[in-house]
Formats: structure tokens, sequence, C-alpha cells
């Protein structure tokens, strides 16, 4: 659970909701739904809640923003608690993806994380995403002094081609294990779609069979000339929808099919156990 602390101008409107209805107490957000389900005392950050859509904005600028021009650091050295299981700094990359379909229509978007440990000045890639992960959990807000930063920046030539290869291959990883979620996906849109023509083919089919009013008889011949058109263009519109079907069918498939990851790099986290400060 995180503690949203005080925000002020536009950023202050991204505090809407966290007051408990009853208490009034400002409640604390969580980003895991499982976390917050059954519950009234957190307030569930999703994709779409205003401080984390703010969050997004401000990082897709820093992403394109101009050396220079930038507001936020995108390097950090943190400090590793005791007793964790590195003995030398360890560096993560953070990256974002955007994964185009067929027709270039985004079809997912993330934040990916890959890294290893730094032994003897060279990279050593993470064996497994658990241990990444542990490593980045573990990591204490507390900067590291300024003379382990000045040596970790002095490695940065060595560590910048395999750490970016490492953050490639995670992607390329990530997209692999989307296949299945995207085929899925793929298979909601096309039933969606063909749902909604097959209900307007009923509803095509039903109105031609309708009867026609007795007092058809006493209307005028220009109104007669009008249904006589409307039946056509019903006639028309339900001889079009198979191949429309098919054809958005298609199109919905090939959208899905071959996805295509991109990479942009956000920033790199040194974390440096206590073992590393004494070297």
């Amino acid at each position: 659970m995180f503690r949203v602390p005080a925000l002020t101008g536009s950023w202050g409107l991204c505090a809407a909701g966290l007051a408990h209805p009853h208490t009034r107490q400002l409640r604390p957000i969580v980003f895991d739904p499982a976390l917050a389900a059954g519950r009234d005392d957190v307030v569930l950050a999703h994709l779409n809640h205003r401080l984390v859509q703010m969050c997004l904005r401000l990082l897709r600028a820093e992403v394109w923003a101009l050396s220079g021009r930038r507001a936020i650091h995108r390097v950090s050295a943190q400090l590793l608690p005791a007793g964790t299981p590195w003995q030398n700094p360890l560096v993560l990359a953070h990256g974002r993806i955007v994964v185009l379909g067929g027709d270039n229509h985004r079809l997912h978007e993330e934040v990916i994380m890959a890294g290893g440990e730094i032994r003897a000045g060279r990279f050593a890639r993470f064996e497994t995403l658990g241990e990444m992960r542990q490593a980045y959990a573990a990591a204490t807000p507390q900067p590291a002094p300024e003379g382990v930063r000045q040596r970790l920046a002095a490695l940065w030539p060595q560590l910048s081609e395999p750490l970016l290869r490492a953050l490639e291959a995670r992607m390329r990883e990530r997209t692999r294990n989307l296949e299945t979620t995207l085929a899925a996906r793929a298979d909601q849109e096309v039933a969606r779609f063909q749902a909604v023509l097959q209900e307007l083919q009923k509803a095509i089919e039903q109105e031609l069979k309708t009867d026609v009013s007795p007092q058809m008889s006493l209307w005028s011949d220009e109104e007669q000339a009008q249904r006589e058109r409307d039946v056509q263009g019903l006639r028309r519109r339900l001889a079009e929808i198979p191949g429309e079907m098919q054809q958005e069918t298609e199109h919905l498939r090939a959208r899905f099919r071959a996805p295509s990851p991109r990479l942009f790099p956000i920033a790199v986290t040194y974390l440096v156990p206590p073992a590393a400060l004494r070297g």
C-alpha cells in the first residue's frame, strides 16, 4: 500500500476519491486488484485512475523529451538492506514496450524490466525473473553514497550495450508470452463483431417478414414508392452482411497476427548491497 502525499496544482485532483465516504480519512492506494477485493479501506489505482493516467502522461513526455529538457532523473542508485544475498552491485533497466498489430494498431503496452549483477566491472544477467523482482522489491529509498555513484557511472560504457541487449531479450520474451492472450482477444473481438452483425441480420429478416399493412392501399403513390425503396435497401443490406462479416473477421485476425514490439528505454536503477560499499 502507498500513501499519497499532499499534491498541488493539477495533481491535486488525483486525491479525489481517496477519502473514505464515512470516516473522511484519506485511504492508501494499491495497484493489485487482489489487494483491494472486498475492502473499503484502500483505493485501487487502476489504469484509468487519474493518478495513474497523469503519471503515464508524464512518463511518455519524458521518454520523448529532448536531452537537457527532461524534468525527471532517469538514473538512480539505491541501497539494498543488510542480509540480501548479493555481494556485488546490481543494475536494472526499465523500458516501455508497445506491441503493434498487423495494421499498426496498438495491441498492448507495458513497462518491462531487465538486469543483472555487476561482477568485476562486467554485466551478468539475472538467471530468473524471480531473482530480478526480488532484488527490485528489496531496494530501500536510501540513495547510495556519492563515491559509489561515481564508480558506477564510470562503468556505464561497459554496461550499456549488454544491459540494452538484456532489455531487448526481455521484450521479445514478453511478446512471445502475450501471443496466447492476444489470440484470445482476437477471438473475443471477432465473436463480439459477429454477434452485432447477426443481431442486425435477424432484425432485418424479421422486418422483411412483417406483413404489409392493410392500410397501405390508402397510402399515396409517393409513400408506397418510399416503402418499396426501404424494402429494397433492407434486402441489399441483408445481402451485404455475409461478405462484410467475412471481410471484417479477416481484418481482425490479421490485426492480432504476428505482433510486432517496439522498445523505448526509460531509466536505469543501480542497487548497491552493503558488501559493495566496502569495495
